[in-house]
């Protein structure tokens, strides 16, 4: 790289280190100080709770939920797109990325009146003699994944696509006069040429879903995340050492998550 593309790049990194690595790194290093020196006495509070110990499982539940059902329902979307006219494909990405454009409160808020008691579905299922009694949806960990996947499909798609119509369809029809099925040639052929856009795809989900903090608190009433508990130990107890120490996790389970995709994609495509 010559000299002047550094100072085209210092300008950002000299931004993103004084407001975002720096304070960053102080958060955590805040964690370990105590008025008797380092310690681990956070860390061992928080793993040692089984309160903290349950959101912890449940935040990476839901993320994990999320993630996979984006998949399932990303993937045929972005691949009947990609294979769709050009002229008409502009049209569906729009529709695609158009809930994108509304705020996550506001959509929320719409999926609370959706999955009410006296909602769209449970009057739907009263109407077709389904249920008897309204059933409760909302503020349960289901009513979250819907509220996840909502907002966090749009970002799988898009992904998706832009790997999926870069493969050439020849190479599907290669596959199937060699005798293999549909399904084989989807196996052996498209899922690995499609693994890039599945990674980035998975994760922007799951690591959105990790922090999320709208949607989980809208839509699962009494149900805690780690975002919620964060915003409840700084805003409502002022515990703003504990509240470091669930930032610090949350930094280190994307950390790790993000690995953990990198390795599950490398052994998926290995030359990729």
């Amino acid at each position: 790289m010559k000299k002047p593309a550094y100072w085209l790049v210092l300008p950002g990194a000299l931004f993103l280190t004084v407001f975002m690595v720096i304070p960053i790194a102080l958060i955590i290093l805040s964690t370990f100080r105590t008025d008797e020196g380092i310690s681990l006495a956070g860390y061992i509070s928080f793993f040692t709770d089984s309160y903290t110990l349950g959101i912890l499982w449940t935040t990476l539940k839901l993320s994990l939920i999320t993630t996979v059902l984006c998949i399932l329902l990303g993937f045929p979307a972005a691949y009947y797109i990609s294979r769709t006219k050009v002229s008409r494909r502009g049209i569906y990405l729009a529709l695609a990325i158009f809930p994108l454009l509304t705020s996550a409160v506001v959509r929320s808020f719409s999926w609370m009146v959706t999955l009410g008691k006296n909602g769209l579905i449970n009057n739907l299922l009263l109407d077709l003699h389904v249920i008897d009694k309204p059933i409760q949806i909302l503020y349960t960990e289901t009513s979250i994944i819907i509220g996840l996947v909502h907002l966090f499909l749009p970002l799988m798609i898009i992904s998706l696509i832009g790997v999926l119509e870069n493969i050439d369809g020849d190479l599907v029809k290669a596959a199937a006069s060699l005798g293999a099925s549909r399904f084989k040639s989807f196996i052996k052929v498209i899922l690995p040429l499609s693994v890039p856009g599945l990674l980035v795809g998975s994760t922007l989900v799951l690591v959105g879903s990790l922090t999320a903090y709208a949607t989980p608190q809208l839509l699962g009433g009494k149900k805690r995340v780690l975002a919620t508990l964060l915003f409840q130990n700084t805003m409502t107890l002022g515990d703003w050492k504990t509240a470091s120490i669930i930032a610090t996790i949350m930094i280190a389970l994307t950390f790790l998550l993000i690995g953990i995709i990198n390795s599950l994609a490398k052994k998926l495509n290995p030359n990729g």
